[in-house]
Parts: structure tokens; C-alpha cells; sequence
């Protein structure tokens, strides 16, 4: 694993981002490269990585969590928790989201870890997977350490994640305040009162860090993810995220290529589909992963097989479209959206002849199965077309 050395000590610095959710256009930037501290933006990672685990069976909601002597240690912001004592996972979660509580991140972190420093290995690996190539996480929370590095694109990242991957977690994140100890936590976010179509994601503040904060608000079918780093207020940093944002929204979408759709079982009949549709919501991303179908295979010529896979690899396809270079942007944004899986893949387009015209299919090859399945789980719920193609399929 790459260590990065941040100096000794590095300055807050404004960072800011602003992604749509669903193309990953980045809509405006400044510093988005720089390396800074994540503050409890950290604890976005530390949810990811819990609810992965709540979607594959290793804890339920209702699950109760013991409370170590280093969780109890944490400074605050924090429940007040008791070694010995325990605290059930959602209880954990809306801790986290609400009062960023920094003994609860640690109950989370040792019950997935084992211990806190193996969880941070965990998230590290996991943002790499995501594409997060510049940050390094040493703990579940995001109390100071100077080895802890970040940047504003690689939480736009991670909030998109978020998004495409959690979306039937994600309203924990429009949670307005929790009540634990006959204490109402409320959310640290304040623009989700007042700033139009905000639901979430999360803030974050530490000396060296300044005033952090990644958010996402949806207008009119569009969701944005937005990233502000290193306010020197919670106000300003506010003001700031606030601006970046309208600038954002009235920004007209260059939406995608409209590709040619093949219909399910007639890949030689193409139809085009609207540009600029409407991103998927949350509630709806799941749904467009089931309703994917895989197209009969049509036979390209046989200079087309020679690009693809040699047969014993799968593959997926994004589309097919009209031109060979609205196929190659196409190939460019799914990697972008699944850089970790499609690490080893290879684009191929492929020229198909329909009803006496020519539409260029665009495929990333040499995959297995499982990580073909995998990257169309990740483009579907993101509201990307992808099929896997078998190894199997006749050409």
C-alpha cells in the first residue's frame, strides 16, 4: 500500500468540488487535488464501510455493540459512552450522522476491525477500490493525525459511493437530530434547514482541518454532490458551499450521448433513447439494476473478435452508439465511475451493422464473471446502462 508523507504540518486550505451525482461532470473545482486533513468527513467511510456490512449479513440494526475502554477514551465530540456497556448499530450510525460522535465510530470500527487500526487499513483499501488515490485513513473518526490525508475530489468520490452503492441508507443522512440518553443530538448540517433540496452528507472541523463539509441536494430530477474543505468558519464554509452550488444547479447539464438502445433478444434493431434524462434517485437506483436485461449477441466482423476478449474472458457492455467516439466516451465514464474493477480491462468497440447502418458497441473486455457482475452492479445503480457478457455468447 502507497504511504503518502504529508509535511509535518499541513495548513487548512480551501478546497472546494461540485460532481453531478450521476455522470461524475465536475461542475466546478478549485484546490480539489490538495492534500488536507478529512476531519469527521472521515466517518462518511467509516458508514460505507458499515453498511456494507449490514448488506451482507455481518451486523443487523438491532445488533447490540460492545463499548471498549478506548472507545469510552475518545475525546468529544461523543455520546458519553461506558466501557463494559454496549450501544446497538443504528443507534451507532445516527450518533455518527448527527453528533459525529467519535466514541460511537470507534465501537463501529473495533466490531468490523477487530481493532481500530485494522479498520483503518480497511477503509483505506476500500478507498482505493472507490478511486480515492490520495487518501490515507489511520482512524475511524477523523481525530487528529498528521498521516491522515485526504482531498476535496476524493470525497466527492466517496459521496457519490455513497449514494450509488447505500442509496437505501442514505436517508439516515437527512436525520435532523437523535435522541440518546434523553438527550436530542442535533444535525451538525445546518444548510439542510435552509438551502433547497439538501439531504445530506456530513460536516467535519479540526484545527488543522478547518471547517469541512460534503453535502449533496437534489433540484428538478438533478443531484449534485458538492465538497467545501478547509473553511475558516462554519459560516462561511456554508456561504461558500451554498454559492458553489446554485452556480452548479444553473448550469445546464451536458448529460451523455445518447447511445443506440438495443431492446432485449434484437440487438440489430437500434433505437435512440433522450439525452440528458433526469438522474436515477436514491430510492430508485436498486431498481434500475434489476431491470437490466442482457441483449442477444450479434456476429461482428471477425477483425471485431480479434479486439475483444479471447473468448475465455468476460466482459461488459455500455452501450452501443453511432459514432466510435461517443463509444470511447462511454468506455472513458464507466471507468471513471469503476476504476478499481475495470483496473485491468481493455475498451473495445466494435463496429455492428443494423437495418443497413453501422452502430459502434462499446465493451470493456477481460474480466471474470465476477467482477463483470460486479461492475454492472456499480454502473446500474449509478444510472449507467451495463450488461455482462459471457465468454460463452455467440459472435
Amino acid at each position: 500500500m502507497t504511504v503518502l508523507a504529508p509535511l509535518p504540518a499541513l495548513a487548512a486550505k480551501y478546497a472546494a468540488i461540485v460532481v453531478d451525482a450521476r455522470t461524475g461532470e465536475v461542475l466546478h473545482e478549485e484546490n480539489a487535488d490538495t492534500l488536507t486533513y478529512p476531519a469527521s468527513l472521515t466517518k462518511m467511510m467509516t458508514l460505507y464501510l458499515t453498511f456494507d456490512a449490514l448488506d451482507e449479513g455481518r451486523l443487523r440494526l438491532d445488533q447490540a455493540l460492545p463499548v471498549s475502554a478506548w472507545a469510552e477514551a475518545q475525546s468529544p465530540t461523543k455520546l458519553g459512552l461506558r466501557a463494559g456497556k454496549t450501544l446497538r448499530v443504528e443507534q451507532a450510525i445516527l450518533g455518527l450522522v448527527t453528533k459525529s460522535a467519535n466514541d460511537a465510530s470507534v465501537v463501529l470500527a473495533e466490531a468490523l476491525g477487530g481493532s481500530e487500526a485494522k479498520f483503518a487499513e480497511m477503509m483505506t483499501r476500500k478507498a482505493r477500490e472507490l478511486g480515492m488515490r490520495n487518501t490515507v485513513f489511520r482512524n475511524s473518526n477523523g481525530l487528529p493525525n498528521m498521516q491522515q490525508v485526504t482531498t476535496a475530489r476524493d470525497f466527492s468520490i466517496l459521496s457519490r459511493a455513497m449514494l450509488s452503492d447505500h442509496s437505501r441508507y442514505y436517508p439516515y443522512f437527512s436525520r435532523r437530530a437523535f435522541v440518546y440518553g434523553g438527550r436530542s443530538l442535533n444535525n451538525h448540517n445546518r444548510l439542510m434547514s435552509r438551502y433547497e433540496g439538501m439531504d445530506g452528507i456530513k460536516t467535519g472541523y479540526t484545527v488543522a482541518s478547518g471547517f469541512n463539509l460534503a453535502a449533496s441536494a437534489v433540484r428538478d430530477g438533478r443531484r449534485l454532490v458538492a465538497v467545501v474543505l478547509g473553511g475558516k468558519s462554519a459560516a462561511s464554509r456554508d456561504a461558500r458551499m451554498e454559492a458553489i452550488l446554485d452556480k452548479a444547479f444553473d448550469k445546464p447539464s451536458r448529460g451523455s450521448e445518447a447511445p443506440v438502445v438495443a431492446r432485449a433478444g434484437d440487438e440489430d434493431a437500434p433505437r435512440s433513447t433522450a439525452k440528458g434524462r433526469p438522474s436515477a434517485k436514491p430510492e430508485t437506483i436498486a431498481q434500475l439494476a434489476s431491470t437490466v436485461s442482457t441483449p442477444a449477441a450479434v456476429r461482428p466482423p471477425a477483425r471485431a473478435r480479434d479486439e475483444e476478449a479471447d473468448g475465455s474472458k468476460w466482459g461488459v457492455q455500455v452501450g452501443a452508439f453511432s459514432t466510435p467516439e461517443a463509444s470511447k466516451r462511454a468506455l472513458t465514464q464507466a471507468t471513471k465511475q469503476a476504476p478499481f474493477l475495470l483496473r485491468a480491462a481493455k475498451p473495445a468497440v466494435t463496429p455492428v451493422k443494423a437495418n443497413g447502418a453501422t452502430v459502434y458497441r462499446a465493451r470493456m473486455v477481460g474480466l471474470d464473471e465476477g467482477t463483470a457482475r460486479k461492475v454492472c452492479s456499480e454502473l446500474t445503480r449509478s444510472g449507467h446502462r451495463c450488461v455482462p457478457v459471457s465468454p460463452n455468447e455467440k459472435l
